[in-house]
């Protein structure tokens, strides 16, 4: 058995081809990601890995629309989006597979 606290996961990525990880994988990345009102990330893409995002608790705007707790969101590679919480928002993020490297801004 490994245990592990998500505060001390960089931004709260614990599985993944990184340290610290809970889990030491390529084949995906997960995140649970934690954001207060206003908090943003600029407009990127992924080149190779697809993201799922799953809005735990809270409201954003990403991807061109407005998504609220139970909400999920694909983006294939190529696609992109930009994130702003429009409240404190709880996100579950997995890519897949795992591509260190694969965030390029627009």
């Amino acid at each position: 058995m490994k245990h592990a606290r998500l505060e001390n996961m960089t931004k709260g990525w614990f599985v993944g081809a990184f340290e610290p990880t809970l889990l030491h994988t390529q084949d995906c990345e997960v995140a649970v990601k934690k954001y207060q009102k206003g908090d943003h990330e600029a407009a990127h893409y992924h080149r190779v890995a697809t993201e799922i995002t799953v809005i735990i608790s809270g409201h954003v705007r990403m991807a061109g629309g407005e998504w609220h707790a139970g909400d999920i969101i694909l983006l294939e590679p190529g696609e992109a989006s930009d994130f702003e919480a429009l409240s404190d928002t709880v996100t579950v993020v997995v890519k897949h597979p795992g591509a260190l490297n694969d965030k390029y801004l627009v």
